[in-house]
């Protein structure tokens, strides 16, 4: 029998994810709660619904028998959809609550990597802002300052100067700007070296380490001006060697496993790990409990063996092999709206090519409108292709860009330079 699956989701990271299964011979139908209308363009059926109605997801699985569903984004992870979809005898791809609380909770992370020995920056915890403000005083610039809860890519500051710093404090602390139930912020040493994502398939008795990708989170060529959900990415990374990947994995990804384990918060689905290169080898930035965005959309490119094999391996806990293409490179780069992450207008067409064979397409922030696809985010679509070097790959999007009407769109012109 062939599989009627459900992907919870609407970014650019679930069309890929959506797509990738839709391609598998295992399946007859994805449909995407609530998607976006971009992904119809690949056959990919939207559901008109909320990713946080727990209730209408129940009825929607049972009512189009739902062979199993596939948690996307970290608000329902860290809101227990999971244990809720379980609790209802639907099988369901991603972590427990009390495992994404990896994501979830930035101190509960940060004391999770010192109690376990997993090589992090050196951080402090605050709730009160003048105690922030006096450790502060104590610290060389620049400092990193992280609300401890979710901020949809944009709860870190780096700060160059104590203005910027103390005015991240107040933000948090003070204004609250994201709203948290109680406002927390993680003040952490910045660590010098280069970035890279490693994400893992994680079952309850084994962990299948992906290719590693990098993310590029400023919204300004150079890397430069605020953090955003991600701008570009490319997949495999150069100045990550087979010693160096080798060294991330068995000194982060696997230890942060056990650690779970540990703490009786078995993870099961996704693993995100933020990583940065230093002089004293690989340390983790941040963790994601899921795939991450725009990561996603290069990696299930790369990936060659079928992705409904490789969770359903993970759901019956047998092992497979899992298997990666191992020449050239895969590189994206996002298309947003004027003005983001900043205030943005809404509503902008679309009249790109979406016919062609040189890039494939992965939408995000879209809706439809008289036929039409109109932005209707800050991060409105990405534009991905492969070539047998970093430098071709970079060609083809870009040319593939440059040919568009993309005036009223904004990209960062140096992804994978």
């Amino acid at each position: 029998m062939k599989r009627k699956l459900l992907v919870i989701g609407s970014g650019g990271r679930e069309h890929a994810i959506s797509k990738k299964l839709l391609q598998s011979p295992l399946v007859e139908r994805v449909y995407c709660l609530p998607g976006n209308a971009g992904m119809e363009l690949d056959n990919i059926q939207l559901v008109k619904g909320s990713e946080t109605d727990k209730q209408f997801i129940i009825e929607f699985c049972q009512k189009k028998q739902i062979d199993w569903v596939f948690v996307g984004p970290e608000v329902p992870l860290i809101d227990g959809l999971v244990d809720y979809l379980e609790s209802k005898g639907i099988k369901v791809f991603g972590p427990k609550k009390h495992a994404a609380i990896i994501e979830g909770s930035k101190d509960f992370s940060k004391q999770l990597m010192v109690k376990y020995e997993i090589p992090t920056a050196n951080y402090q915890t605050f709730t009160n802002r003048e105690c922030a403000l006096d450790y502060l005083a104590t610290q060389t610039l620049p400092i990193v300052i992280k609300a401890d809860g979710l901020a949809a890519g944009k709860g870190v500051v780096i700060a160059q100067t104590m203005d910027e710093a103390k005015q991240a404090i107040d933000d948090n602390l003070l204004n609250n700007v994201f709203d948290s139930e109680e406002p927390k912020i993680v003040i952490e040493e910045f660590l010098v070296g280069k970035e890279f994502s490693l994400l893992s398939f994680v079952g309850n008795s084994f962990v299948y380490p992906m290719v590693v990708a990098k993310d590029h989170k400023a919204i300004f060529d150079g890397d430069k001006g605020p953090n955003t959900g991600g701008m570009g990415v490319y997949s495999p990374v150069p100045y990550v060697t087979d010693t160096i990947y080798q060294e991330a994995v068995s000194s982060i990804v696997y230890p942060t496993v056990e650690a779970m384990k540990a703490e009786g918060r078995d993870f099961q689905g996704i693993l995100y790990t933020g990583l940065i290169l230093t002089n004293d080898g690989p340390k983790v930035i941040e963790y994601n409990a899921r795939f991450g965005d725009p990561e996603t959309q290069v990696l299930l490119e790369r990936l060659e063996t079928d992705l409904v094999e490789v969770i359903e391996s993970i759901f019956d806990d047998k092992t497979i092999e899992v298997s990666w293409k191992k020449e050239g490179f895969d590189l994206g780069v996002v298309v947003s709206a004027k003005g983001y992450p900043e205030s943005y207008e809404k509503g902008k067409t679309l009249n790109i090519d979406t016919t062609n064979k040189k890039v494939s397409l992965f939408f995000a922030g879209v809706t439809s409108k008289n036929d039409s696809l109109v932005s209707n985010g800050g991060r409105v679509f990405m534009a991905e292709s492969s070539g047998a070097t970093l430098e071709e790959a970079r060609q083809k999007v870009y040319g593939w860009l440059s040919e568009q009407p993309l005036t009223d769109f904004y990209y960062r012109t140096d992804i994978g330079k």
